[in-house]
């Protein structure tokens, strides 16, 4: 299905491209073609996963692994303004945009201090709509044409335990709905991937406690992987997908339909 060079002189931006979900996204971007910009606060997984990406073997015909990384704290407009004028000086254009920075914590609701909750929302929330603003204004709508994927959450059933990432994923969603109609007449595409839980470096801060076990709550009794995260991904901004606008696709095991992982 995914053709040699499918995204060949197509520019992609994945926010934090650095590891876990987005280094997978990044890394089937460049196999198949494509120039992709990492980006995230962190200058050392940045540079460390560029290294780690220039270094792998594609097969013969694309040359150079075309990735480099700028550093960006999507919750800062000024930052994200800036990363737009640097792709537009150093690519001079920009296809696809994976909205993948994102960050949460497990408490109780009464127990989000309103730090933590500010901190989660401006994550999730509040900086995929500065780049996914910011991107389609700079390049989207000047090319008739650009691809947007959400990286949200499963939150089919709410988020017990993490209401804060609820909400902000949540309200994630509905954007997605929302800019696929107004954008649809600049033929720009907007869609959501909502993964379960997924065997990646984000499972790294969660207390052991609160993974134990929890293969039991999916139909599929295992964790998805990081690849099957990014095969769909790029589904969606492929050409294929052109006709797919507005959805939210799971990738859960079938854990949104049934199971329990938060114990009353």
């Amino acid at each position: 299905m995914f053709r040699e060079k499918l995204f060949e002189n197509k520019v992609a931006l994945v926010t934090g491209g650095g590891s876990g979900i987005g280094f997978a996204i990044t890394q089937q971007l460049l196999q198949l073609g494509a120039t992709v910009i990492i980006c995230s606060r962190k200058e050392d997984r940045l540079k460390a996963a560029v290294e780690k990406l220039k270094a792998l073997s594609f097969g013969e015909g694309l040359g150079e692994v075309a990735v480099r990384y700028a550093i960006c704290d999507t919750r800062e407009i000024e930052q994200v303004e800036a990363l737009a004028k640097n792709i537009g000086d150093h690519e001079g254009k920009l296809d696809i945009l994976i909205n993948n920075a994102g960050g949460q914590f497990p408490s109780l609701a009464e127990d989000i201090s309103v730090k933590g909750w500010n901190a989660v929302i401006n994550n999730n929330l509040n900086g995929t709509w500065y780049m996914t603003q910011t991107m389609a204004k700079t390049f989207f709508f000047k090319q008739k044409e650009g691809s947007i994927i959400n990286i949200i959450a499963n939150i089919y059933r709410g988020f017990p335990s993490m209401a804060h990432t609820g909400a902000a994923r949540a309200g994630v969603e509905n954007l997605t709905m929302s800019l696929a109609v107004e954008w649809s007449k600049h033929n720009i595409q907007v869609n959501a991937v909502a993964p379960g839980i997924i065997k990646s470096t984000g499972l790294d801060q969660y207390p052991q406690e609160f993974l134990k076990g929890i293969e039991e709550s999916i139909p599929a009794k295992r964790l998805g992987t990081i690849d099957e995260v990014a095969y769909l991904t790029l589904f969606l901004c492929s050409p294929m997908a052109r006709f797919i606008t507005g959805e939210t696709v799971y990738v859960d095991g079938g854990q949104r339909l049934w199971g329990d992982l938060f114990k009353m």
